[in-house]
């Protein structure tokens, strides 16, 4: 699987990632190629060789006849969806302006169709988004990490005025993700740099185990006292070790104590986690204060699934706080496949160790069912079901 891995130690901005990725061995008159598929007019994308602190890396320019710098999100739709690119590229960079609508509004306190998008109206900032999603599938890249966020400090001006740094958008798009200072006062991450990143990238952290193939450092422009540069890794997934068995994403893990609420209240809240998207529920018995008994509430959940989850629990229990940890996890690849019998069909979750079935888990509703019809021990029809998938192997 190829890969590819953002080196944020300067923070990360929309032509920063394209410098990265050109500067990788992406075909530059290919991707100007790609990018007329927008159909915006006088475009002109062209690179530079620069140095930063001795570091060597290409520095991205764009410039346009148009001279709007304020649209709204349908005003970019339009441009998007009335373009020719790959219908992948166009509803993933889409998804990117989405977000950054969702972002002002809630910032502004208003709806994403009053949203005036400023600076990241400008058909720069869209060739950017759009560019550097075009440039990931230019490039068959299957799978994106990053390392932690630098994000600098002080202040900038905007079309508001003065704001610190980072941006009100910059911080609400960078929730949940590991960021960092040094006390730089610079903008070092941009919101059109954050949310692409926030979009694109799966996990955040140390590199990932990998063979890397090629090393691309994109430019900024101001002069730092660090190098201004994303350096972007891009591989091959190793295959060695733990890596050939394991894959590994991130999850939260949500706890909170509960002694005043009826079982049945918690059965039913059991239910209706799952149903918006957990991935695990359950019980522990535990002793609170003043010697009463309780239960500790846990759910596993991925991060999209995150803020619906907490909102129920708010909602359905009597609790006033909710712990959050995020945690690593290895997993096995998994799918459910649907296994014939001569009594009918069962659907089993199934685990791939090494692409071979390591643990089937027969579903237990279907089992159930099976059992009941028939007058057969359910004990039986599961392993019935198990013998069936051995066989296949």
């Amino acid at each position: 699987m190829k890969i590819a891995y953002f080196d944020c130690f300067a923070g990360i901005s929309g032509d920063m990632i394209l410098g990265a990725l050109l500067d990788a061995g992406l075909d530059l008159n290919l991707f100007i190629k790609e990018i007329q598929k927008l159909n915006i007019g006088n475009i002109r994308i062209s690179t530079e060789k620069v140095t930063r602190n001795g570091i060597s890396g290409t520095k991205v320019h764009i410039s346009t006849t148009d001279k709007a710098e304020h649209r709204h999100l349908e005003d970019i739709k339009e441009i998007i969806n009335t373009s020719t690119l790959n219908n992948e590229i166009i509803t993933k960079s889409i998804a990117v302006f989405q977000k950054l609508a969702e972002t002002e509004a809630k910032i502004h306190n208003t709806t994403i169709d009053k949203i005036h998008f400023h600076e990241v109206g400008a058909l720069d900032t869209i060739i950017d988004i759009t560019g550097t999603i075009t440039a990931l599938y230019l490039m068959g890249l299957e799978k994106i990490s990053a390392s932690r966020i630098h994000i600098g400090t002080g202040f900038v001006h905007c079309q508001h005025g003065k704001i610190p740094v980072p941006s009100p958008a910059t911080s609400e798009l960078l929730k949940q993700i590991p960021v960092f200072s040094t006390g730089i006062e610079s903008e070092l991450t941009t919101p059109t740099g954050a949310a692409l990143i926030s979009s694109i990238s799966k996990s955040f952290g140390m590199m990932p185990g990998m063979n890397i193939k090629t090393i691309g450092y994109g430019a900024g422009s101001k002069k730092l006292e660090i190098p201004n540069l994303l350096r972007v890794y891009i591989g091959e997934e190793s295959t060695s070790g733990d890596k050939s068995v394991f894959e590994s994403d991130q999850v939260f893990l949500l706890e909170t104590n509960i002694d005043d609420m009826s079982p049945e209240i918690l059965s039913y809240l059991m239910d209706k986690l799952f149903a918006i998207g957990a991935l695990d529920v359950y019980f522990s018995s535990i002793q609170m204060k003043k010697n009463r008994p309780g239960i500790m509430l846990s759910a596993i959940v991925k991060k999209e699934n995150l803020n619906s989850l907490l909102e129920c629990i708010f909602k359905e229990t009597s609790t006033l706080g909710i712990r959050t940890k995020k945690i690593d996890r290895k997993i096995i690849k998994r799918k459910t496949i649907k296994v014939n019998t001569e009594y009918g069909s069962v659907d089993v979750k199934v685990g791939y160790l090494k692409n071979k079935i390591f643990t089937a888990s027969p579903e237990y509703e279907d089992c159930k069912k099976i059992a009941e019809e028939q007058k057969i021990p359910l004990k039986d029809i599961f392993q019935l079901v198990k013998n069936e998938i051995n066989l296949k192997q």
